[in-house]
């Protein structure tokens, strides 16, 4: 009979605030021998971090995944390859895996491609969910995204031919804002739309900047920059 093999898990941390992490990806934490976490460039392990604020994680084995933001998707795919092979061969011990991730993972989450690949090779997957990071920014504004009649729209803002959506009804999410600011602004303004606009960067992590009204911002922000516009 086949070995057993371990179960990946994909574990939700929230936005950065260590107390919007749920009962259930606690429990798995505490659970799973091995954590996989995102690494970048510079070592940056942000949703490692977080999560080790929630749950006691010094016993575990840690395994850091490199991933690439390149543009060239060939380039991108052969780092998913790479993190979906050190997460197998942990599987093939019989253990399982919890990658931790940042807001909830399934949005813009890179743990979906390697679930992706080791589904497709019969490993068992599973995603627990979590907190988004425009959910959480809209509480820490004391917004409502929508009404009862009212659609949401999720853009990626690092994708300037995504800005079109911004003529849709309804709020629009604008997410990864940070290195498009500038432009976005621009297109904003070009829209007549920054009185309408509000924005949150490192919402819950040190250094949270919090604008109301885009009319207002002069500040510089970061990679995780969330803008939303509401009608």
């Amino acid at each position: 009979m086949a070995a057993k093999t371990g179960t990946f898990y994909g574990v939700s941390v929230g936005p950065g605030d260590p107390e919007l992490l749920t009962a259930k990806a606690l429990r798995i934490l505490a659970a799973c021998p091995v954590i996989a976490a995102p690494r970048t460039a510079g070592g940056e392990q942000l949703a490692l971090s977080i999560a080790r604020q929630a749950v006691d994680l010094a016993d575990k084995e840690l395994l850091p995944l490199a991933f690439s933001m390149d543009r060239d998707e060939a380039v991108r795919k052969a780092a998913w390859q790479k993190a979906a092979g050190q997460v197998r061969a942990v599987l093939d011990r019989g253990q399982d895996v919890a990658m931790v991730v940042l807001g909830d993972v399934s949005i813009y989450a890179t743990y979906c491609s390697l679930m992706e690949i080791l589904q497709g090779e019969g490993y068992a997957t599973e995603m627990i969910p979590g907190v988004t990071s425009f959910s959480a920014i809209a509480a820490r504004l004391g917004m409502s995204l929508t009404t009862m009649e009212e659609p949401l729209h999720i853009l990626p803002a690092s994708q300037a031919d995504q800005w079109e959506g911004l003529s849709l009804p309804g709020t629009k999410i604008l997410m990864k804002s940070g290195r498009n600011l500038g432009p976005l602004m621009e297109e904003l303004s070009r829209r007549d739309l920054p009185s309408r606009a509000s924005l949150v960067a490192n919402c819950g992590l040190p250094g949270e900047v919090v604008c109301r009204d885009l009319r207002k911002f002069s500040a510089p922000t970061g990679y995780y920059t969330t803008v939303i516009v509401k009608e």
